[in-house]
């Protein structure tokens, strides 16, 4: 199979479908599952847990320091014999779309060490989360938090998480049609937006 390049990447997120490598091949395959889980932004609120934490402002966060670390740490298997996804194949092409503007990282560092964090891909008003990893408690939260800052203070207008599970579950996630999905995919990434804060 061809490497996946740049312009399949932007096709691919365009058009509702995204990749994802199988852990043992590390063959990368395209999918656009229906039902489709998504995060509503306007609704989003920390819970109750996370706001004394949020609070004590322990974390220093940061937009697009250390993509690559970011995209390495998601990589690693978060307990033994856990299986990956974001084979090498895939953080060389989601660092050359962060370089041109189109990946992102949010970062959370605890005494000037990168402890925390997501990357995803912005196009219009969509961002597309697509991993997260924390080495100390809470980090990811709370840079889960400050994307969600970033995302309603710019007005965007859809963030895709794929698939629903136990994780994006605890943020409020919810599953809309594949029909549904790709209407508000549509309208939302014709817009423009900024990924800053």
């Amino acid at each position: 199979m061809e490497p996946i390049c740049i312009e399949d990447l932007i096709y691919g997120y365009n058009n509702g479908i995204f990749p994802m490598a199988e852990a043992s091949s590390k063959e990368v395959f395209w999918y656009s599952p229906d039902p489709r889980a998504i995060i509503p932004i306007d609704t989003y609120r920390p819970s109750k847990s996370l706001r004394p934490i949020l609070n004590k402002m322990t974390f220093e966060l940061k937009i697009d320091a250390d993509f690559e670390s970011t995209i390495r740490y998601c990589a690693k298997g978060r307990f033994k014999g856990d299986e990956t996804w974001i084979s090498d194949q895939i953080i060389k092409v989601y660092c050359e779309l962060h370089n041109l503007g189109y990946a992102h990282s949010v970062e959370a560092y605890l005494e000037g060490k990168l402890v925390g964090g997501l990357y995803g891909v912005a196009l219009g008003a969509v961002f597309f989360g697509e991993s997260m990893f924390h080495l100390v408690p809470n980090a990811s939260k709370v840079a889960f938090n400050y994307l969600m800052e970033i995302l309603k203070k710019q007005k965007y207008l859809l963030l895709d998480t794929q698939f629903m599970n136990d994780n994006v579950a605890r943020f409020g996630a919810i599953e809309i049609s594949k029909n549904e999905f790709m209407q508000r995919l549509r309208f939302a990434k014709s817009k423009k937006r900024n990924f800053s804060y």
